[in-house]
């Protein structure tokens, strides 16, 4: 059997690749980084195969690999650099590798040959030989189907994160659709299906609506992350989904009113209270607070500007008149404690995009400084710097639950609910809705009507007749 047998797994297809690598006489470390140089290889020898299959008998394997290349590089949109070096590197393997290549036209039973104009179906070649101890055999690759080779789970996970990074979606999109793709191929590995069936993909998400009983928006998010990886990082196509796409339920958000709010807010201290009281007087998100620099409060201007929020826009918001005294002590506190980090020679903070190679000492200014900063320094996971983070969301939920539990409130508090609040009372103040649209930083109107429902002007401010 050859190894283009669907029924092979992806170590055996694996396998074959190494084959093909070793006898061009080039190396790999049997590393895990090794394994995954091999898969992407494999992906683009299994892509390549594919395009052979369309070229005329007879076509060489000099001319296959030209029209592969300027196939490649007509393509819309046209492929990054990096994929075309990783093609290239795997077909001067691949040619380097083989011999006997020949493409001819397929055979019936009956032995007549396809009709003239019919595509090619076999293309056969043998792997070289290096000493005795390399095996050889002769391959029809006729319908190798990509989808086998970029089966291993390492291989996809890796290829998905590359995707990810360089259509610059967001880090915690990124990680969440990481942890579907990941939640996925394990549950298909069980059952033997293929990574890009749309099949494969509907049942995933029945599993997840009818046995683990996920929300709406779970199961959309799964589904979001599936179509990533099928379309943009395996080239495939799903058909339609609508049966397993979730209705979501519009579910009013959960507010506190002004006197819980001044109760909470009176039981936190230190940087955790100004963040806390921050994050109600300007509407801000939980990271969006987190990530603010030094450079982006302006006390004299009373704004606080905020950069790449959701959907990367920037936004400008108020800064509370009432925490002009508190930011300016805080400001004064900072540049105290981001000198001693200078004497002790701390890295400076993590800077976005390629600012860090721009301009190295950039991340070292007070302008860039985190405006809530941690109190202690730590290893930067990626960079493997030591530096000083921003403060770490845990640190503020437990430090937002002791203030709940010492405030009395038996409602459910998150950062998010201090949000909600500082949208409703603002309405209840009679602010208009687009304004407030922009403080929030909603793209649709229609978001931002919600908080019209849960106002004392809503329903909730008519009489009950109980009180007539």
């Amino acid at each position: 059997m050859s190894p283009s047998d669907s029924s092979k797994s992806a170590p055996e297809v694996k396998s074959w690749v190494r084959r093909v690598v070793e006898a061009s006489g080039v190396e790999v470390p049997p590393t895990g980084r090794g394994e995954t140089t091999l898969g992407w290889w494999g992906v683009e020898m299994a892509r390549f195969l594919g395009f052979c299959r369309r070229l005329p008998g007879g076509t060489e394997l000099p001319a296959a690999l030209e029209g592969y290349g300027r196939f490649l590089k007509s393509s819309d949109p046209p492929p990054a650099d990096w994929r075309l070096d990783q093609a290239r590197e795997a077909l001067r393997c691949f040619r380097k590798g083989i011999e006997n290549w020949s493409i001819r036209v397929a055979i019936s039973e009956e032995g007549a040959e396809g009709s003239e104009g019919s595509e090619p179906v076999e293309v056969t070649f043998r792997i070289r030989t290096r000493g005795h101890d390399a095996p050889v055999g002769e391959c029809d690759r006729s319908a190798l189907p990509p989808a086998i080779l970029s089966a291993d789970a390492e291989t996809l996970l890796v290829m998905a994160e590359r995707q990810l990074s360089v259509r610059r979606y967001a880090r915690r999109t990124a990680e969440t659709y990481l942890g579907w793709i990941r939640r996925y191929l394990s549950w298909i590995g069980e059952r033997s299906q293929r990574p890009d069936s749309e099949g494969a993909v509907k049942s995933f998400l029945e599993f997840l609506a009818l046995e683990r009983k996920v929300s709406a928006a779970t199961q959309n998010q799964a589904l979001s992350a599936l179509l990533f990886l099928v379309e943009k990082v395996m080239n495939g196509e799903l058909g339609d989904l609508d049966a397993v796409r979730a209705k979501r339920s519009r579910h009013l958000p959960e507010v506190l009113s002004r006197e819980e709010v001044h109760r909470l807010l009176a039981a936190t201290e230190g940087i955790t209270g100004l963040y806390l009281r921050l994050l109600y007087g300007t509407g801000l998100r939980q990271m969006e607070g987190l990530r603010l620099r030094v450079k982006d409060v302006s006390v004299e201007r009373r704004t606080v500007m905020v950069r790449s929020g959701k959907g990367g826009k920037d936004r400008r918001v108020m800064l509370p008149e009432i925490l002009v005294p508190e930011i300016t002590r805080h400001l004064e506190w900072l540049e105290i404690l981001w000198r001693r980090d200078r004497d002790d020679a701390v890295e400076g903070v993590w800077m976005p995009e390629a600012l860090d190679l721009k301009s190295p000492n950039l991340g070292k200014t007070l302008d860039w400084q985190w405006l809530f900063p941690s109190s202690q320094v730590s290893e930067d996971p990626v960079a493997k710097l030591v530096r000083r983070h921003h403060l770490h969301e845990n640190s503020v939920a437990k430090a937002l639950l002791r203030a709940k539990e010492l405030a009395g409130i038996h409602k459910k508090v998150g950062c998010h609910t201090l949000r909600h609040s500082f949208a409703t009372h603002l309405l209840e103040a009679g602010a208009d809705i687009r304004s407030l649209q922009d403080l929030l930083g909603h793209q649709s109107v229609e978001t931002t009507q919600i908080y019209t429902h849960v106002t004392n002007a809503g329903g909730i401010g008519v009489r009950s007749p109980l009180d007539f």
